[in-house]
């Protein structure tokens, strides 16, 4: 990830400076890569992630331009931050993941058929060496989706379903401001898939807490170290 802050703190630093107004196209990948000292492959993810929190608009066939800037859209792409600040609410569904998920993959580990935990697998493998980010959160949401719905319980299923789309920007925002976020959410996966595999229900259960529980707890501590920081609302 390093690379990548290294990119993304270019084009932050171009678009500050004025180099990059909004609204202005983003010269070609080739050229800013090398007017940057940069690689193409991490221009390239630095670009995906800013367009994840709304400074960048990559437009198919056009090209990537600078988006308005506008104090609206980019509280929007930050808007769980500053909710968190004043309730405790995406908490309160990182609880409830951390309660539900470990038992749906329980249950998931007796009722799945052997084809679809060899599908978990397969779609980790899917991913390859190095993920993008939002490759992985996409991963990431469909591995618990297709778990949750092994659990056989359709009540179960939709409120993990429901309950998980309200945590989708704390985890990426973890995965933009962790280090380890990319690789332990991946080495975790794995451990959750082996134990269904093995039919090991605790073990699973065990796996699936400890693997929510992290979002939640990475959550807690940057809430608690912003709290001497100035409030962004």
């Amino acid at each position: 990830m390093a690379l990548t802050d290294d990119a993304i703190d270019k084009i932050k630093q171009m678009i500050i400076s004025g180099r990059l107004a909004p609204g202005d196209r983003l010269p070609r990948e080739a050229d800013l890569a090398t007017q940057l000292g940069l690689s193409r492959n991490s221009l390239r993810e630095a670009v995906r992630a800013l367009a994840l929190i709304n400074v960048l608009d990559v437009r198919q066939g056009d090209g990537t331009y600078v988006t308005s800037l506008a104090p609206g859209m980019l509280t929007e792409a930050i808007s769980f931050i500053v909710d968190l600040q004043h309730d405790g609410s995406v908490l309160e569904f990182l609880e409830v993941r951390r309660l539900l998920e470990p038992a749906a993959t329980s249950l998931a580990a007796y009722r799945m058929s052997d084809e679809d935990v060899a599908g978990l697998a397969d779609l980790l493998d899917s991913l390859g060496e190095s993920p993008t980010l939002e490759a992985l959160v996409e991963n990431d949401q469909e591995f618990h989706r297709r778990i949750a719905r092994a659990s056989g319980n359709d009540v179960l299923a939709s409120l993990i379903e429901s309950v998980s789309g309200r945590t989708h920007r704390a985890r990426v925002w973890r995965g933009l401001t962790q280090d380890s976020a990319v690789a332990r959410t991946l080495d975790e996966h794995r451990a959750i898939q082996l134990a269904l595999a093995q039919r090991q229900p605790d073990v699973a259960q065990a796996y699936a807490s400890v693997h929510v529980a992290g979002v939640e707890q990475w959550l807690r501590r940057t809430l608690a170290e912003a709290g001497d920081q100035p409030n962004l609302g």
